[in-house]
């Protein structure tokens, strides 16, 4: 079979960029996953492979993990996914015994000064996953850092409700949807799911 043929024939089945990687390419995106403890990291990534996403599971430990992956010191991808636990418009970070923790850049939780003051996040779709990290406050942060556009939830959302989320964006962006008919569609699935807004200016 040609090149032309088989652009012909993958033109014939159902619409999806999973067909980019059925025509050679490795990905037809790239996200990057930032594991901070949540326990819903790894199965998120295996899940986003499937959707033909190319994932960069980076795995934090301290502060300045979080800081390293996310601080514009390194190439960032066009999608970022922060899973965590969140509270009060916080991001949860572990908790170091105090011999670590005083080599840190800061400590405790990452709210939204600490955003402004260390993230560089420039034009990406940034969805955290944490309880409460849907709150206006912090979703300004995430913008003024240069997010495009951020996902969250306002509450707490049960703990499978996390991985779910990201998977049913990523089938939707997968399915040619944008990131706000993705959103939308997300919130229509019930009133679990409803709970993630959009920010965006």
């Amino acid at each position: 079979m040609s090149l032309d043929d088989e652009t012909r024939w993958l033109a014939t089945q159902r619409p999806s960029r999973v067909r980019e990687v059925q025509a050679g390419h490795l990905a037809w995106t790239e996200v990057d996953v930032i594991d901070i403890g949540d326990g819903l990291a790894r199965p998120l990534r295996d899940g986003l492979e499937v959707f033909g996403v190319q994932v960069n599971y980076l795995r934090i430990g301290q502060p300045r993990h979080l800081l390293a992956a996310l601080d514009g010191s390194r190439p960032i991808a066009p999608y970022v996914i922060v899973c965590c636990h969140g509270d009060e418009g916080r991001i949860l970070m572990p908790e170091l015994a105090e011999e670590l923790a005083r080599y840190q850049p800061f400590n405790g939780p990452v709210g939204p000064d600490l955003v402004r003051r260390h993230f560089s996040l420039p034009g990406t779709v940034t969805l955290v996953t944490g309880c409460d990290t849907g709150e206006a406050a912090l979703a300004e942060a995430f913008l003024d850092a240069g997010a495009a556009l951020y996902i969250a939830p306002t509450g707490a959302p049960f703990g499978y409700a996390s991985v779910f989320a990201p998977w049913f964006f990523f089938y939707e962006l997968t399915e040619q949807r944008t990131p706000q008919e993705a959103v939308a569609r997300l919130r229509a699935h019930d009133n679990e799911l409803a709970m993630w807004q959009l920010y965006q200016r």
